[in-house]
């Protein structure tokens, strides 16, 4: 309930503004002069103060003059019967007052004006309020802020216990964004059916391909990427529906299986560094003679990258009986998908896929295989540092130091099996 102080030296004016701002629900106090205002504002607080002009001892411009200057949140009027514009100036200068008004005052008037003044209080308040919480939740942010860089480390330094050997430090972004897919990509493979390496297989390859096509780094990348996750739209199948051949699907099953390159894109359009790869995956079971899906893109209408896909992700499937009952080996696999050249690969990709598999030397990276205990610091990891139960421990191109070299060897030593490491020097020479 707001409470009103009306001053004024007649005691009628004083009861008729008492009758009629209590009829409307506020707290009403009087004072007969500025003196007896200004003891009852000492004891209590008040929202608004109404005070008449020309009054003994103190006038009206006085008062509010103490009282603004004292109390300066509370509203301040005037009530004249004059049509002294000096007095109503000096009010204003003085007192600071919201408005004036004159006797004989219209009771509505007036009520609309204070009612329009508490408002206005209100929202001063509401102002100052926010601006207080504001400033109370600035000092927490800056606290926070002040704070973020040693959490940052400490949990920089939790995650490097837990993962030391699958999280090694790396300046390169790129190599960070790589390390980063690889990683996911480990965690989709847990959910298939493959063997554990199988998406790096397939990656390897598809690079190769890329690679051996003159596509430029980008593309190459790209392709890369989507080839470390073209199994990622397969994340809700059954176990049942993971472990069966695709030549063994049918009905509504091989009508999910279909979906799951739409899947795949969907998941990974969010991602705006990923938009490129999440093409490659929508495209990957679309044929070169037009029989594909989901779009029956033909020739080259389809990504350059998902006919790379399409051909590296089947190699390895035959191989693993993904796509027929038996496990095919490497030369029968290499042998069904020539015989598909024009078909359901694009003959380009194939012959780039016959130079890589007939027997180029170094197209998996260059390099030579060494023992842990013949790494010098300087050397750069050749080929990704894959652990025997699959697990990527570091990422091609990383360059080894002392401390990373220890920690390869103890954990070989821990695993108690000799890691695949292939190795060149710095600057390209193996």
């Amino acid at each position: 309930m707001p409470t009103l102080l009306c001053v004024d030296d007649e005691p009628n004016i004083l009861s008729s503004l008492r009758r009629l701002f209590r009829a409307k629900g506020y707290r009403v106090l009087t004072a007969e002069g500025g003196a007896a205002g200004l003891e009852l504002l000492r004891q209590q607080p008040v929202d608004l103060v109404i005070s008449d002009m020309r009054m003994p001892e103190m006038d009206g411009a006085q008062f509010l003059a103490e009282v603004r200057a004292h109390w300066p949140g509370t509203i301040r009027l005037l009530l004249t019967g004059y049509s002294d514009i000096q007095s109503i100036l000096d009010a204003i200068n003085c007192g600071e007052i919201y408005r004036y008004i004159t006797k004989p005052w219209d009771d509505n008037d007036i009520l609309l004006v204070v009612r329009h003044a508490l408002e206005r209080r209100q929202l001063e308040l509401d102002k100052q309020r926010l601006e207080a919480l504001t400033a109370h939740q600035n000092a927490e942010l800056k606290a926070l802020n002040a704070g973020l860089e040693a959490k940052v480390e400490a949990r920089t330094r939790q995650l490097r216990t837990l993962h030391e050997a699958a999280v090694a430090a790396n300046d390169k972004l790129k190599s960070n964004f790589i390390t980063t897919i690889k990683i996911f990509s480990n965690l989709v493979e847990l959910r298939s059916a493959n063997l554990s390496g199988h998406t790096r297989q397939v990656a390897d390859l598809a690079r190769q391909i890329a690679v051996k096509l003159g596509l430029d780094a980008r593309e190459v990348q790209e392709i890369f990427i989507a080839a470390l996750l073209h199994d990622i739209g397969k994340i809700g199948f059954s176990d049942e529906m993971l472990a069966t051949p695709l030549t063994m699907l049918a009905g509504d099953k091989l009508g999910l299986y279909r979906k799951h390159p739409v899947r795949a894109e969907q998941l990974l359009m969010p991602l705006p560094d990923l938009r490129a790869s999440a093409t490659i995956l929508r495209a990957q079971l679309e044929r070169f003679d037009g029989n594909g899906f989901p779009d029956g893109q033909a020739g080259l209408a389809i990504p350059i990258g998902a006919r790379v896909l399409a051909l590296a992700t089947d190699y390895y499937n035959l191989q693993q009986g993904a796509m027929v009952q038996r496990h095919l080996r490497p030369e029968e696999a290499k042998s069904l998908v020539l015989d598909a050249s024009g078909k359901r690969y694009d003959p380009n990709v194939v012959a780039a896929f016959r130079q890589i598999v007939d027997g180029s030397a170094d197209e998996a990276g260059g390099g030579v295989e060494v023992l842990s205990g013949e790494l010098v610091p300087g050397m750069v990891l050749a080929r990704d540092l894959i652990s025997r139960d699959g697990l990527m421990l570091l990422t091609v191109e990383h360059v080894l130091d002392a401390r990373m070299i220890q920690q390869v060897q103890d954990f070989e030593s821990k695993s108690e099996g000799r890691l695949a490491i292939w190795v060149r020097k710095a600057g390209g020479a193996a």
